[in-house]
């Protein structure tokens, strides 16, 4: 059975936001356990806490020192910090975001060492987290960097519906620091091999979004299309990859021409989400394209105002949850399909060109 099952970790997130409850009643569910061996990073202070709050007797959790000894058909607890802190749902503290931390951290620890396949990670708040680590800006970049990996891609996905970032987070006013050619050209090539590895598209089509109103209208509203964008998409285009654009961003989802491609490439944070979160502001998820690990999350924040009420809605996470699932299945199919395959005999190469 437990060759069949997906190990999958969850960090808890900030234990003062919604992220452990959106964990144990996603867990309370018996039946998931038919999918995946879930490994949880967080204090039984938390549990204990919300349990109570909630009125829930499942899940029950079996404590493990590591991923390594997780068993199935349990819901098994890492216990991050010796002494975990006293939660106080809806208030954000630089506790809250040391305990956040630590259960990253550890989750982290167990992806390198290969005890997982997945890693869901619930809501966090990055200001109190920065309090304790400065430069923290998201879980994207830091379990990249943790991993030793420079190229990657936020990837939002519902359903078909697929929207990349060739920016993150980052103020708008610096937009232009950071968006290049060369970028561009990473992101869409991650994006490529992402989409073939895990969503088995063989031959997917990319569409990429312009920076500007309207595309820059000829040049007339700037000339980042031009100078920037357009040199990508032919650089990318010229190794026999899909990619089509700029398309102007302001018609592009609501003409529902995004329905054409199997992904979107936007270039800044908010060009691309808010548009996503307006169709899939409940059921979206965020996955982080390029890594070794399949990790996802849900694409919500921490909603200290719903923190302990059971009233938060868990469909994103637990999507979070199962589009992991999925993924690692799609990179395990793609592996046993290309694997071995047959080697080009030079018999037949030579009738090829007798042919012709």
């Amino acid at each position: 059975m437990d060759n069949k099952l997906v190990k999958v970790g969850i960090s808890i997130g900030d234990p003062n936001g919604i992220g452990p409850e959106l964990v144990i009643r996603t867990f309370a569910d018996e039946n998931i356990y038919k999918y995946c061996i879930p490994v949880v990073y967080a204090s039984p202070k938390a549990f204990v806490f919300y349990k109570k709050q909630l009125g829930l007797e499942e899940p029950r959790y079996h404590l493990i020192n590591h991923a390594g000894e997780a068993k199935s058909g349990k819901l098994n607890l890492v216990i991050c910090t010796e002494q975990g802190m006293e939660v106080k749902a809806g208030e954000a503290s630089a506790e809250a975001g040391k305990e956040a931390l630590s259960a990253l951290e550890k989750a982290i620890e167990d992806v390198k060492a290969k005890h997982l396949e997945a890693l869901v990670t619930a809501p966090l708040d990055k200001n109190t987290v920065a309090q304790n680590l400065p430069g923290f800006t998201g879980h994207t970049g830091h379990i990249a960097a943790a991993l030793g990996i420079e190229n990657y891609a936020m990837v939002l996905v519902a359903d078909e519906l697929r929207v990349a970032l060739a920016t993150e987070h980052i103020p708008i006013t610096e937009l232009g620091k950071y968006l290049t050619q060369e970028v561009i050209v990473k992101k869409l090539n991650v994006l490529h091999q992402s989409l073939n590895l895990d969503f088995g598209c063989s031959k997917p089509r990319i569409a990429v979004l312009g920076v500007n109103p309207h595309a820059g209208d000829g040049g007339l509203l700037g000339k980042e299309e031009d100078t920037i964008i357009k040199p990508a998409i032919a650089e990318v285009f010229k190794t026999g990859k899909l990619v089509y654009g700029p398309y102007s961003a302001d018609s592009f989802f609501g003409s529902g021409q995004y329905k054409q491609f199997d992904a979107v490439l936007a270039m800044y944070h908010d060009q691309g989400l808010i548009p996503f979160k307006t169709f899939a502001f409940f059921d979206g998820v965020n996955f982080t394209a390029g890594l070794p690990i399949v990790r996802t999350s849900p694409d919500h924040g921490t909603a200290y105002d719903l923190a302990g009420k059971g009233t938060a809605s868990i469909i994103s996470f637990r999507n979070a949850v199962f589009e992991a699932i999925h993924i690692v299945r799609n990179r395990q199919q793609h592996t046993e399909d290309f694997s071995n395959p047959l080697p080009y005999s030079e018999l037949r190469r030579e009738k090829f060109r007798m042919d012709f």
